[in-house]
């Protein structure tokens, strides 16, 4: 295996996992860029490893058989481990799966470019890409977000929003609820999971809903793929 042949293959895991990295970036999931960079080139160091164990063994003791996917194994199941760390687990929902889900496929492409399977990692990375971005084109997938208020005078307030997220056609998926006494008075919170129709944005319904005398915080809660 020359030079270049390592080079090519540790670039290309970069750029593959790079952008897969990069949806995830750009939505503000716990494994971003570099994480997904750093899983992809690791795997992929592992795996040439093991190519130029096997043909080092090869050429000087052809007579002796060599495990290829020894190296490779542990790969797999360790890749586990990290994903486990982006994946949140409340009573309320799972979050996290397609973060932990995109790592591990990474090194799966980390793994075959290490390989030197290109056409296995090329049609990997395409079908990923497929899934992440263009898929939502095609499977209507609900625009759903979570949105944090906090509040004053809980009734008249609460009728406030029911009645505009009437008015919208804001469906409500989850409320919940909380109260603190500050400075002698209550202050609820209420985070709204809500699915928004298409023609209303996230940044309309805050710029409307902090009109409110009685709002006093209004913040988007991340909601983890």
């Amino acid at each position: 295996m020359t030079t270049q042949d390592i080079a090519i293959r540790l670039v290309l895991a970069i750029i593959f996992a790079g952008v897969i990295g990069y949806d995830r970036q750009r939505k503000s999931r716990p494994a971003g860029l570099r994480t997904h960079i750093l899983v992809c080139v690791g795997a992929t160091t592992v795996a040439l490893i093991q190519s130029a164990v096997f043909y080092e063994k090869l050429s000087i003791h052809p007579e002796i058989d060599v495990d290829q996917v020894r190296l490779l194994a542990p790969i797999v199941s360790g890749i586990g481990f990290l994903g486990a760390g982006t994946i949140v687990v409340t009573k309320q929902r799972v979050a996290g799966l397609t973060t932990a889900a995109s790592l591990w496929t990474s090194a799966g492409i980390g793994i075959a470019l290490g390989m030197g399977y290109y056409k296995i990692a090329c049609l990997s990375f395409l079908a990923v890409v497929f899934s992440l971005t263009i898929i939502r084109f095609i499977v209507h997938v609900p625009n759903v977000k979570r949105l944090e208020v906090q509040f004053v005078h809980r009734l008249e307030t609460k009728a406030f929003l029911n009645e505009y997220f009437s008015k919208y056609s804001i469906e409500l998926n989850d409320v919940l609820f909380d109260v603190q006494n500050v400075d002698g008075r209550n202050v609820y919170r209420n985070i709204f999971t809500i699915h928004l129709p298409k023609d209303i944005s996230l940044v309309n319904i805050v710029e409307d809903l902090s009109l409110h005398k009685d709002i006093m915080k209004i913040r988007l809660v991340s909601i983890v793929e």
